[in-house]
């Protein structure tokens, strides 16, 4: 037990660290938790407990810089988190032979978005889209963004830094700072949701919330651009190992 939480540790800080710079960390905690033994539906909540420390710390951060979204982020957290609910729900009634295969599918999908996906910086220049039509657009698209996190959550990141930047014309920094305080609110109903229904492992969760904190940490002060690629493809690698092994992994 005691190399488990080590091996939770390690892979938490590379989680964290990931999900500064390149994101989709939580394709390597998810199935990780499920290879230790955890059913489905408690290794999805355990995990829920590392993000949701990680995206509070992410919060203060921004904060702490003034990059702050109030009141826009709160109105797309409040609908995300109406979609996270009932997103939990189905994640928590689904058959856990059912969700390993889903799993699998959106690990190599979402990998492949992110090795390569390519960087638009060109709407910076743009005048912000947060009222009227387009917030109300966003408002709806962030329901749907909410199902997805809440049923799983892997790479959803992602999507919304391609929507907010689309729909609304935020900057990458102003699109992170609103994706990392969306999750934060959505993911603590999904959370809620999880604990109520006792499938979460505090001690797993908490152990992993450790790594993934102090990853995140560490990758924001001492991060470069040119290692973005490598911990691209490395992630390529790994996780597309990891998605073969669980669409064949049997607890």
């Amino acid at each position: 037990m005691t190399l488990d939480l080590i091996l939770l540790i390690i892979a938490g800080f590379f989680a964290g660290a990931i999900n500064t710079i390149a994101g989709g960390g939580s394709l390597l905690t998810l199935p990780l938790l499920i290879f230790m033994g955890l059913p489905e539906a408690i290794a999805n909540g355990t995990n829920r407990i590392a993000i949701f420390f990680q995206t509070a710390s992410s919060v203060a951060g921004f904060r702490s810089k003034g990059v702050v979204t109030y009141p826009f982020s709160l109105y797309l957290g409040i609908s995300a988190s109406i979609g996270s609910f009932i997103g939990a729900q189905y994640a928590i009634d689904i058959d856990g032979a059912t969700f390993k295969k889903i799993l699998s599918i959106v690990m190599i999908v979402v990998v492949f978005l992110i090795v390569f996906k390519k960087n638009n910086n060109s709407l910076e220049v743009l005048a912000e889209r947060t009222t009227g039509k387009h917030l109300y657009i966003a408002i709806i698209v962030f329901f749907f963004v909410g199902l997805y996190g809440g049923f799983l959550n892997a790479g959803v990141g992602f999507i919304m830094l391609a929507i907010l930047p689309m729909i609304n014309r935020f900057t990458l920094v102003k699109s992170n700072a609103t994706k990392v305080t969306v999750a934060f609110i959505y993911t603590a109903i999904a959370l809620s949701v999880f604990i109520f229904n006792g499938k979460v492992d505090w001690k797993l969760g908490l152990t992993l919330a450790i790594g993934n904190a102090t990853g995140a940490w560490f990758a924001s002060r001492y991060s470069v651009k040119k290692g973005d690629k490598f911990i691209r493809y490395a992630l390529f690698v790994i996780v597309v190992g990891m998605s073969i092994k669980l669409w064949f992994y049997n607890s």
